[in-house]
């Protein structure tokens, strides 16, 4: 074994004080889909629901062994980290400060509190998380604390390793192939260290923030300039220095960018078909499938659902990003004659599987027509193309704005 190895098995062993190893599961859906052997490793069922309680812990668990009088630990979250580090503090029975946006949630500012009870103080910082980090790493600084990063650190990377330890454990069979969900880096690059090159890898990224895509074409991090924060669990601008030192080298070919749509699609799936529940960041790996589905065809691949933090109050929005990039919704924009009977010609023109969803009056464009914003639900993709071409016919002019982001924001 490697000194990395001997390190994430000391790491993993010392976590069974805390928690049990979270199960390796065969999932017959997506083995039957895809036509292989596919196994998840469910972090979403780690007593946090995700793996960031495995980093948090080893690298709090070290410090205190190095430097015991230390008990004042500061990080900057808005998400699972901030819940891994709130229960990591109770454990050890420490003091955590937790720096969060103003803009979080009060679904997730509740859940660290619950993680952390008295051990914890929670304040809320900045609108944006680079003020957060900002005021985070100044009070640490000031107050002598540690600061627990949330992946930009080799006990983390250490910790959240131990997944790789317990998939070694408890796969009944030897494995072909590894997706990995990337945000900061710390979890792929703790795995792949772990593993070595004797398996294949996918990483999978958001399309809306490939910092790992971005640092191999540069052959060192970047800062992203654009960001989309949807799925927010592995939206990082900027890949960590110590995970792209761990993962520099990988192949192009072994990138996925996951459109953020389509992510959404399988969070509905798994939790409609299997009942399990996702957050975006947890369905990375299960989505990439679809990108990889060749390559995958008759062997034995594990996916890392990392997290099910999901906000159901989200769901309406998921819902609405996978109608849409499944081609089964659309909004568009109709120029309606004012006159008598024109909405009920529209009417007749719908098909038997065309539903209305939305339907609003915007503003007279001239004197006799009127502007309608229409959305659509339907059972098959082709059916717009039959009921646009019946409009068309019809003498009905209209302007598809599915896809279009600017209008959408105003107008959807």
């Amino acid at each position: 074994m490697t000194r990395f190895q001997d390190q994430a098995r000391a790491a993993t062993a010392a976590m069974r004080d805390v928690f049990e190893p979270t199960p390796c599961q065969r999932n017959d859906y997506l083995s039957d889909r895809f036509g292989a052997e596919i196994w998840l490793k469910r972090e979403d069922l780690s007593p946090v629901r995700s793996y960031k309680i495995r980093g948090a812990l080893n690298a709090m668990r070290k410090v205190r062994a190095d430097t015991p009088q230390q008990d004042l630990f500061v990080c900057a979250s808005a998400g699972n980290h901030a819940q891994g580090v709130a229960f990591t503090c109770r454990h050890f029975g420490v003091r955590g400060v937790i720096f969060m946006p103003v803009t979080t949630p009060q679904q997730k500012i509740g859940k660290t509190r619950a993680f952390g009870g008295d051990a914890i103080e929670i304040r809320l910082t900045g609108d944006y998380f680079d003020d957060t980090l900002a005021a985070a790493q100044a009070f640490c600084a000031e107050a002598g604390g540690h600061f627990l990063a949330p992946f930009d650190d080799e006990d983390v990377i250490e910790g959240q390793a131990s997944v790789g330890v317990e998939i070694a454990d408890q796969m009944p069979k030897p494995f072909d192939h590894i997706v990995l969900p990337v945000g900061g880096g710390g979890l792929a690059s703790g795995i792949r260290s772990y593993f070595g090159t004797d398996i294949g890898y996918t990483f999978v990224e958001p399309a809306g923030g490939p910092s790992l895509a971005a640092a191999v074409k540069a052959g060192a991090p970047v800062t992203l300039e654009y960001m989309d924060n949807f799925v927010d669990g592995a939206a990082v601008a900027r890949i960590g220095e110590k995970p792209f030192a761990r993962l520099r080298g990988i192949s192009p070919e072994d990138l996925v960018k996951a459109p953020e749509d389509r992510i959404c699609t399988t969070i509905l799936d798994m939790l409609n078909i299997e009942g399990i529940v996702l957050e975006p960041a947890g369905a990375l790996a299960i989505d990439a499938l679809t990108d990889i589905s060749d390559q995958i065809r008759g062997k034995t691949v594990l996916c890392i659902t990392s997290g099910g933090n999901f906000d159901f109050e989200r769901l309406p929005e998921v819902k609405e990003r996978a109608l849409r990039f499944s081609g089964i919704k659309k909004y568009f924009i109709l120029r309606l004659p004012q006159r008598p009977g024109a909405l009920k010609d529209f009417l007749a023109i719908l098909g038997p599987e065309d539903d209305i969803a939305r339907f609003e009056y915007l503003k007279k464009s001239a004197r006799n027509f009127g502007s309608v914003l229409i959305g659509i639900e339907t059972a098959r993709p082709e059916n717009f193309d039959a009921l646009f071409g019946r409009l068309g016919a019809s003498g009905f002019t209209f302007t598809d704005i599915t896809n279009d982001e600017l209008l959408g924001q105003f107008l959807v």
